[in-house]
């Protein structure tokens, strides 16, 4: 599967259907109207008024009121939907899990999250667990991936292994990568806002149901009372005629995206089983008791085109089914016809998982980096092999967060303080002390002394481990670390951000290294982390003077001048339309890393389908002909990456 022209296509199929909504907010608006009028001429009966026309400004009044209707409960529910992810994950009732959760089944969760996060080259998004549901259901949201959630029922946590729960996280990070979720969070607010019409015509009933008549008898024309509740139920119906056209385009973009979404689960996790085990058990569960993928939660319908599988029974099959038929589902991410599997009661279920989970709640990432939790990765989904084949994966990340254990006999301290919001506060300032220059090194220590006094002997300690891990390391085990960060209050971040930022300066320089951590840190809990980027450059020619600058700055990486230039000439050979020449390419001397933050943030605001060609163009400048890309080159890409909102993309996607 060629990722990006499957991603392409999906985003062009959801911009056509989000234009049809938009038709048939118009159609809403004209049949209003339509109704206001009927409405009207019923309501003056044959009075000789009736002749001289409707009153002034009739239509323009009704259209710009409808249109408040809409647009009022679209803006309303927006607003309350604004801090994303954790606010979609609360209104379906979840339960945040704290990354250092200890229950057995929340760890085997949080484990397959944090290997999917590395192993894509994103922050690892924090976990909502649905207590109230038995059912097997997933669902990934947020406005973009630096504020990503993942919610999954009780039923999936007790009812599926390993391979299964495994084959769903893939799927959910499928809609995160894919940049789903924000549209995703749109469409609730929006079928909210028609929703509006519906309930303004129950209050109409409402009121028209307790109100008397205020007609004499002489009067002509149906009572006040008539005249409210034609005109509620009018708005209930033409409400209900929007909610029929939200449907069946909520369920056309939810069936799109979920096809690519099962596709991608079987790419990440290379095993057809993992998703297609989950979907099978869903199909008989389903046949047995309807519990299947049902949400009982209120807000289900509203939530629906989100889930992994059907929130809530059809009405009609096919026509606003959110999801496609399981069977369908099956049949391609097997090839073939396959049968649903039996439903497993709840507690065979533990029992059958226990001995191997046991060992993994309570150590996760052992010594030998083959505990048990770690074994259906390793086996199923050495999740981007074409890059580290290559020499661009983050060498060690494939195989999750075992690679830290296989270094050196301290990460499981350091996956501990990662986890923990204040220690996970220490860690980041560990990163970012350097005792090989002793000067600064005092400079940071009187630092840390002033303002972070109570994480001054645990990130000592930490330093200390950090310094026998591999840099190439440091970077994936602060993406583990983020969930434990977003746990700080705002001020805390700020202070991380601030004392990090003195930290850096405390030798007068910032190496490249530095910059890395710090431009992760800023994207991610700065204060915009959690607003989206809006796009202002439709295509990558419009940025060329800052594609030459990262461009330049990856080539530098390499240390002899022929590697430097050939770097640069795979760089322009994948951006002809750029026509990008030697004398383009800029010496170290005239780079400035505020210049290379500018940029980036420039990057950010490219088109979405714009992006994956910067991407493409800057691996193919680190990736020599032979050999493997600098660890440090490594470190800078995935810092490019998470600048611009992008996950670290497999080569053969990119090919």
């Amino acid at each position: 599967m060629n990722f990006f022209e499957q991603q392409d296509q999906a985003h062009r199929q959801s911009r056509k259907l989000l234009f049809l909504f938009f038709l048939a907010v118009v159609a809403i608006v004209v049949t209003v109207d339509f109704s206001l009028a009927f409405v009207w001429h019923w309501s003056q009966g044959s009075r000789a008024e009736l002749a001289q026309g409707y009153p002034p400004g009739f239509f323009l009044v009704s259209s710009l009121l409808t249109l408040a209707v809409i647009g009022g409960g679209t803006l309303f529910e927006i607003y309350q939907l604004r801090d994303g992810g954790d606010a979609v994950a609360q209104m379906a009732g979840g339960r945040l899990v704290l990354p250092a959760s200890e229950d057995i089944h929340e760890r085997r969760l949080l484990n397959i999250v944090e290997e999917m996060a590395l192993a894509s080259g994103i922050a690892c998004p924090r976990v909502y667990v649905l207590d109230n549901e038995d059912a097997i259901n997933a669902f990934a949201a947020g406005y973009h991936q630096n504020e990503a959630v993942v919610a999954v029922t009780r039923g999936t946590l007790m009812r599926l292994n390993r391979d299964e729960l495994q084959g769903v996280v893939g799927h959910e990070f499928s809609h995160i990568l894919n940049g789903d979720m924000r549209m995703n969070i749109r469409l609730i607010g929006i079928l909210f806002g028609i929703q509006m019409i519906a309930g303004l015509g129950q209050e109409l009933m409402y009121w028209g149901s307790r109100l008397g008549s205020s007609r004499s008898r002489d009067e002509k024309g149906p009572p006040i009372q008539l005249v409210l509740l034609a005109l509620g139920v009018m708005l209930f119906v033409v409400g209900y005629v929007g909610i029929f056209f939200g449907r069946l385009i909520k369920s056309a973009v939810s069936r799109q995206r979920e096809f690519l979404a099962d596709a991608s689960s079987v790419q990440f996790t290379r095993n057809p089983d993992g998703i297609g085990g989950a979907l099978r058990k869903i199909g008989g569960l389903t046949r047995t008791n309807a519990c299947g993928s049902r949400i009982d939660n209120p807000r289900a319908e509203q939530l629906s085109h989100l889930f992994l599988g059907a929130a809530r029974p059809n009405l009609l099959s096919g026509l606003f089914a959110t999801h496609p038929p399981l069977e369908e589902r099956l049949q391609r991410v097997y090839g073939k016809n396959v049968a649903f599997l039996e439903p497993v009661d709840e507690q065979e279920g533990m029992a059958a998982e226990s001995a191997a989970t046991s060992a993994v709640a309570s150590a996760p990432f052992n010594a030998a980096g083959t505990a048990g939790d770690l074994a259906g990765f390793g086996a199923h989904s050495a999740a981007l092999p074409e890059m580290a084949a290559a020499g661009l994966a983050m060498a060690d990340v494939p195989a999750g967060s075992a690679a830290l254990s296989r270094q050196n006999p301290y990460s499981s301290t350091l996956l501990e303080a990662a986890r923990a919001p204040q220690s996970a506060f220490a860690l980041v300032l560990a990163m970012l002390m350097d005792r090989s220059n002793p000067d600064a090194y005092r400079v940071q220590q009187q630092l840390l002394a002033q303002s972070a006094a109570g994480s001054v002997t645990q990130a000592e300690q930490l330093l200390l481990q950090l310094e026998a891990l591999q840099n190439s390391a440091r970077l994936p085990l602060l993406d583990l670390a983020m969930p434990a960060l977003k746990l700080l209050s705002p001020a805390q971040r700020g202070e991380l951000l601030a004392l990090s930022a003195r930290l850096i300066a405390a030798d007068q320089q910032m190496t490249q290294a530095e910059f890395v951590i710090q431009s992760v840190l800023e994207r991610r809990l700065g204060p915009q982390a959690d607003r989206a980027i809006s796009v202002r450059y439709g295509q990558i020619g419009q940025l060329r003077s800052e594609v030459c600058l990262l461009g330049s700055l990856v080539a530098h990486s390499f240390a002899r001048q022929d590697e430097v230039g050939a770097a640069w000439l795979r760089l322009a050979g994948v951006l002809p339309e750029l026509q990008l020449q030697p004398g383009d390419l800029q010496n170290t001397a005239d780079m400035d890393f505020f210049d290379v933050r500018i940029a980036l943030q420039k990057c950010n605001q490219l088109a979405p389908l714009a992006k994956p060609f910067l991407i493409k163009a800057l691996f193919a400048a680190a990736t020599p002909d032979a050999g493997q890309a600098l660890h440090e080159t490594i470190d800078l890409l995935r810092a490019v990456c998470a600048a611009i909102d992008a996950p670290v993309p497999e080569l053969a996607s990119l090919h």
